[in-house]
Formats: structure tokens, sequence, C-alpha cells
């Protein structure tokens, strides 16, 4: 409602649309960096798998760009918290929206071409309080919802994901020792596992390219209500689709095979506990990153195994670039709205 407000105010201030070329660029660019969090975060929905060799890299990546289209397509509380839950609306200019997309776009890529996994929802979300921040000063940023939403889980969704991966491949070693011949089993049970991250990774990655693109129309004033629209929707589903198609292999295999090796009952057990933090976080409506969750579930359940199992290294190389990934894409977000509002304000 207090979005609802705002915008509505500013569509009495103005009473009119800025910049009609301005909005199709916004839309543009976010389905852009929907479709590059596609194949940058492919890695997080089928490495795994592919690891343990239960689907072919073509048939996982299939697999992967059909769940993650579906997965999309359905609603969450994260749009909303990208549309109103990072920055004060008012702050949301046509040129603030813009440079958030651009900063991201450019980690995005930058982090894809030296293999690095870094998180394209966490780019997003400093690309976003960058720009603002460039814009209309500190103030503007909504501290409480920020570190509630984002910045906590930023912190304890990997850590969850690491926990409950190593509680859930001890328990199932258990079982799968007592059975003796379950193993195989979970061959089949990885597939199913695979397509709920797929699931799940389209349900919350996705909504922040809607809430980013959804932002820039209310900044447009081409919107009476904080609602995503019904082709934003499935704009993006298919842009996640198409991109996560393509593969990102550089990432896959960073994240398949650096950080333990794993079989088919661990490969369930990382999938599982990643796509259960991951489900609900986005009932919670927290842009969560699907990266970091299932290398900490991978790590999780490498170390049930032994601490020597797991090449401590790859861990704390994609912790490095959690830190730096919020800054980062920040800097290049401020300086793209420099650039920006230089060209079409002045």
């Amino acid at each position: 409602m207090v979005l609802e407000k705002q915008i509505g105010e500013k569509k009495l201030s103005h009473g009119y649309i800025e910049n009609v070329e301005l909005v199709l660029l916004i839309v543009l660019l976010g389905l852009l960096f929907d479709y590059t969090n596609g194949f940058h975060d492919a890695a997080n929905v089928v490495s795994t798998v592919i690891a343990t060799r239960v689907l072919t890299p073509l048939a996982a990546i299939s697999m992967a760009a059909i769940l993650n289209f579906l997965g999309a397509t359905q609603i969450s509380g994260v749009a909303q918290t990208v549309a109103s839950g990072v920055v004060s609306a008012e702050s949301a200019s046509q040129a603030v929206v813009l440079s958030a997309i651009a900063g991201a776009i450019a980690w995005n890529l930058a982090t894809w071409y030296f293999g690095l996994p870094s998180s394209s929802s966490y780019a997003l979300i400093g690309g976003l309080l960058g720009a603002a921040i460039t814009h209309t000063g500190p103030q503007t940023v909504l501290w409480h919802s920020l570190a509630y939403k984002v910045l906590i889980p930023m912190i304890l969704s990997p850590l969850f994901g690491c926990g409950i991966g190593y509680l859930l491949m001890r328990g199932l070693r258990r079982w799968v020792s007592a059975k003796r011949h379950a193993s195989p089993l979970f061959s089949r049970l990885q597939i199913g596992s695979s397509c709920l991250i797929a699931l799940a990774h389209g349900l919350n990655d996705a909504q922040k390219s809607m809430g980013i693109i959804t932002l820039g129309l209310f900044s447009a004033n081409l919107l009476n209500a904080p609602e995503i629209p019904l082709w934003v929707i499935f704009a993006c589903a298919l842009a996640m689709g198409l991109g996560t198609a393509s593969g990102g292999l550089r990432i896959i295999r960073t994240m398949a095979f650096s950080i333990t090796k794993i079989d088919p009952l661990q490969g369930f057990a990382a999938e599982t506990s990643a796509s259960l933090v991951i489900l609900s976080a986005s009932l919670l409506g927290m842009p969560i990153s699907s990266t970091h969750m299932i290398a900490g579930s991978i790590t999780g359940v490498g170390a049930s195994k032994s601490s020597r199992a797991v090449d401590w290294a790859v861990p704390a190389k994609i912790l490095s670039a959690m830190a730096i990934t919020l800054p980062g894409s920040a800097a290049i977000a401020s300086l793209a709205y420099l650039l920006f509002y230089k060209i079409v304000y002045m």
C-alpha cells in the first residue's frame, strides 16, 4: 500500500510518461539480465547431476531450461522485495533502474568469463543500491528491510544449506548401509531432486528480473498499482529458460568437479537440501543466491564423509566472491548512473 501511494503521488506530480525509449531499454536490459542469470546460474541446477553422470550435460541443461521456465511463471514474494523492499520507490527513477540492471549484467558477464560462481541475485541488488544511493543518497535505502530480506539471508542461507546437507547425508548413509542394495535407487531419485531445484531456481531467481522491470514501469507511470503484469511474468520466464539452455559450462566445471567428488547419493542430498532452503526463502520473499545455496549444500555433503573430502579453497573462493559482489556491482551501477544521467538528463 505504501508503494502504491507513492507511485500515485508521483503520477499526480508528473502527469505524463517520461522517456518511452528509456522504458523500452529498461525492459530489454531486464530481460537480458534474466538471460545472463539463466546461463550464469545454470551450473547451480545441473552441476551435481552432471558430476554424478546421472544425466548428460545436454539432457541436464535441457531439463533445467524447461523447469526454470515453469518455476519462473509462479509468483513469490521475491519480486515484491526487489520492487519495493530495497530502496524507496521515490528513488526508482528510470535512470536508477537502468543503471542497476547494467551494473548487474556487467558483473554477471565478468564473473562468468572468469568461471567464478558469484550471485546474480546480489549483483542486481547491489546495482540497485549503488544507483539509488548515487541518485539520492543513503537515506533512500530501506535499511531494515534490506537487513532482514537480503543481508541476513545472504549469510545464513548457505550455512543452512551446508548444515542440512551434512545432516541429511549422514542419515542417508546410515539408511543405505542398512539396506545394502539401496544405493542405485539414488541415481533415479537424483533426477527428481534436480528437477526440484530447477523449479526452485526459477521461482526465486526469475522473480528478481520481474521486480526490477516492474519497478521501471512504476517509475515511468505506466502502472497504477505495484502488481507484476502477466506479460512481464512470461517474458522473464522465457528469458530465464533460454539463458539456462545456453549452458554456462565455465561455471558448471567449478561447481560440479572442484568442491568435492560426489556420487548420486550425495547429489540427491545436496540438491534436496538446497531446494528446501530456496523454496522456504521464496515463500518468505527473500531473494537468496542459488549459487551459494548449492555450493554450501555440496560442501556439507562432502564434509559429512570427511573434512579432507572437500577442497576448501573452492568454497573460500565462492565466499570471497559473495563478499565483493554487492559493493562491486554497486560501484559499476553507480558509474553507469552518472553516465546515463549525463546522456539522458543533461
